[in-house]
């Protein structure tokens, strides 16, 4: 079974930056489904207030029914970091495993 990485890009308004990572800290720590193996987040090196997000699933079928799991408070903070994030900056990619 392949595994299924999906990655979210955006940048943060430098102003912003305090409360995000007050967001982030509360996802990671309520975030937990079947199937979802890790979420980091990584600020990107030499860009000031540019983050990566990334999930990785042990399936595709896991990453699919990843919507359908989660709770009302997981819902609020990602849709308050969406908010927090630079308009039209946000970049979504996801991968599966080749081998």
């Amino acid at each position: 079974m392949s595994k299924t990485l999906f990655i979210i890009n955006y940048e943060i308004e430098p102003e912003k930056k305090e409360d995000y990572l007050r967001t982030i800290r509360e996802l990671k720590s309520l975030l937990k489904a079947e199937g979802l193996e890790s979420y980091d987040v990584y600020e990107v090196k030499g860009k000031s207030n540019q983050f990566q997000e990334q999930y990785t699933f042990s399936s595709n079928e896991a990453f699919e029914n990843f919507d359908d799991n989660t709770d009302e408070r997981i819902n609020i903070l990602i849709n308050k970091i969406n908010d927090l994030a630079v308009k039209n900056s946000t970049k979504y990619s996801t991968l599966t495993e080749a081998l």
